[in-house]
């Protein structure tokens, strides 16, 4: 009975994981207008990103890449439609590079850290070009970067934790 049950749990994780992603984000304007606080200071979508990384699948991680930020802009239509598809290509690159390096590095902590930046450098060259272009009219750094540093720093913690704990 138990080899029945398993394989049905094991394929629910990502999909509960996926719905409480989507409920997240959703909320997350709501939150941040009751209480006046930049909550997207944070990464949300990139702290969903990388947690689902590491515990479900690279097919369920790349969909959230995806979709995580179409549905953000379809259901408060923020940021605009470009600056959706330019979190969506920042957010599909994360993906790609941490699986691309896990093929290369064993830690994954050092591979999330990896992942975030250079998707990050590549983000912002790609924002560079559109504002240079005047096809979009925002700061070319919206948020701080030491916020940015600091989520980052996070995650890779997080990861290193979560692994460390792991292997005990």
């Amino acid at each position: 009975m138990e080899n029945v049950i398993r394989p049905s749990l094991s394929g629910s994780k990502p999909i509960v994981f996926d719905i409480l992603s989507v409920l997240i984000i959703y909320f997350i304007p709501v939150i941040s207008h009751l209480t006046a606080l930049p909550i997207y200071y944070f990464e949300p979508m990139r702290i969903l990103l990388i947690v689902a990384m590491i515990h479900t699948s690279r097919s369920n991680a790349f969909i959230l890449a995806l979709t995580l930020p179409v549905f953000s802009f379809v259901v408060s239509a923020h940021p605009s439609l470009l600056k959706t598809g330019l979190i969506t290509s920042e957010l599909l690159l994360n993906v790609f590079f941490f699986y691309l390096l896990t093929s290369k590095i064993k830690d994954r902590y050092l591979n999330v850290m990896l992942s975030i930046i250079t998707s990050k450098i590549v983000y912002y060259l790609l924002k560079y070009i559109l504002i240079s272009a005047s096809l979009l009219s925002l700061e070319l750094i919206s948020t701080p970067l030491y916020f940015q540093i600091i989520v980052t720093l996070l995650l890779t913690l997080y990861v290193f934790g979560f692994d460390k704990l792991k292997k005990v």
